[in-house]
């Protein structure tokens, strides 16, 4: 949606509190993106929600902002250890991504916001809980560490949001997200927020919602916009080479190169720095702190490329980012979707250059049939895939297609929004007091 400058008009007519409609401004938010003006008024009903949007479209706010203003209702603060919405993210970028995004919609307010994720110490995050807790933002480990230590009672929590669930899934997070909404009341208000609907997707918006409006603003599978992709056929051996080439075109913008393991990241990260390129790396294997100051000085231009797994794939919202490279093609189809979000955020322009060794025609072939459509071909020819034939792990005669010489060169000739959920039905009631515990802890 084209901004307009700072029109509130239709915010304004959403029946936002006063000063919910001015932290709005100030932080900038001009006209509301699709999944914000669908959602939100559905949100503000007391309505379930299954929202289906990809990542970089402002579902954030799509879920703060009615999560706010029902919250600002309240006459009386939370009960010690105790929160009164809970909003699940996969990743911890993620979830203090979305953590500053609400501070800045409470900046003014009485209301706290809490954030509790791994690779740092527990103790700290516990203390600062033990008030009681307005929003609290976790990942699902973390969340049950603490509640394993009975330092939170989610009794009284009247909010629950699964952000990107989707990815929590794809991360083996359900077993978690079970447990986490046993504590829960069963009157509460349920929002899930995902970029794909896998089937399992299904089961989930089936047990955790109550006749959930959808809403749906893109297709699953779909690129944004305004990023231009593009794919060379190369072996394995040859991958490094060619991204530094094509890193060295571009030294003064900013670049997110995507791996497949925490070591080959790594590795990676170390090769470019050797090569002269101001560069870091998060994963896995990096503690939360050191993956908070690699992405501090990404942001702040102290580094121009920055290697990551998929921990990066929708944590990151740096509005900068000029190319995403797929060093590796990812397992999962969808990730590719999410990885490439990076770049072409907030309006602007990105370019998404992937890589595909002889092993990876496979997962190529499921990221273009996500998709619906055919990357366009940089260099090289798309590999030949051999009636079954075992994937190659790069090496043997198989060269980089159409990149000169090379006998025995394997090649192919292939290579070949709705927006649902209207008003209906009757607002459900839910309980609004901020007293702690009890009620009937049921399975949602």
């Amino acid at each position: 949606m084209a901004a307009k400058g700072y029109d509130l008009s239709e915010f304004s007519t959403m029946g936002l509190p006063e000063k919910l409609l001015t932290r709005i401004e100030a932080m900038g938010f001009k006209d509301p993106t699709p999944i914000q003006s669908h959602a939100i008024p559905y949100a503000l009903q007391g309505r379930d929600v299954l929202g289906l949007a990809q990542t970089g479209t402002g579902k954030t706010a799509a879920f703060g902002v009615p999560l706010i203003a029902q919250m600002m209702q309240y006459d009386r603060k939370p009960a010690g250890r105790t929160a009164r919405g809970l909003v699940l993210a996969p990743t911890r970028e993620l979830a203090n991504q979305i953590s500053q995004q609400l501070k800045g919609l409470l900046e003014g307010t009485p209301m706290k916001v809490g954030l509790v994720v791994g690779g740092v110490s527990i103790n700290p995050q516990i203390q600062r809980i033990a008030k009681g807790t307005d929003i609290l933002v976790a990942t699902p480990g973390r969340l049950l560490d603490i509640l394993d230590r009975r330092a939170l009672d989610l009794g009284a929590c009247d909010f629950l949001v699964l952000d990107e669930a989707d990815q929590m899934l794809d991360m083996g997070f359900i077993h978690a997200l079970r447990k986490i909404a046993a504590l829960l009341p069963e009157d509460r208000q349920t929002m899930l927020f995902s970029a794909t609907m896998p089937k399992q997707m299904n089961e989930i918006a089936g047990s955790y919602l109550k006749s959930p409006v959808r809403v749906e603003v893109s297709p699953p599978g779909k690129a944004a916009d305004k990023v231009t992709q593009e794919i060379h056929f190369i072996a394995k051996a040859e991958k490094t080479a060619l991204l530094k080439e094509l890193l060295a075109k571009h030294t003064d913008e900013r670049s997110l190169v995507f791996g497949r393991t925490k070591h080959g990241s790594e590795k990676l990260m170390k090769t470019l720095e050797k090569a002269g390129f101001s560069t870091a790396s998060i994963h896995g294997n990096k503690s939360q702190g050191q993956r908070d100051r690699a992405i501090a000085a990404f942001k702040s231009g102290q580094i121009k490329v920055l290697v990551a797994t998929d921990v990066a794939a929708r944590g990151l919202d740096i509005p900068d980012v000029k190319h995403v490279y797929n060093y590796d093609l990812p397992n999962v189809p969808d990730a590719y979707v999410h990885r490439i979000g990076r770049t072409a955020r907030a309006g602007k322009d990105g370019a998404a250059v992937a890589f595909c060794s002889p092993d990876e025609m496979g997962e190529l072939k499921d990221i273009q049939k996500t998709l619906g459509t055919t990357i366009p071909v940089a260099s090289g020819t798309p590999w030949e895939v051999q009636p079954g034939a075992k994937k190659s792990n790069g090496g043997g005669n198989r060269r980089r297609g159409g990149g000169g010489g090379g006998g025995g060169q394997r090649r192919s000739s292939g290579g070949g929004a709705s927006e649902g959920g209207k008003p209906g039905g009757g607002q459900r009631r839910r309980r609004r007091g901020g007293g702690g515990g009890g009620g009937n802890r049921t399975a949602a």
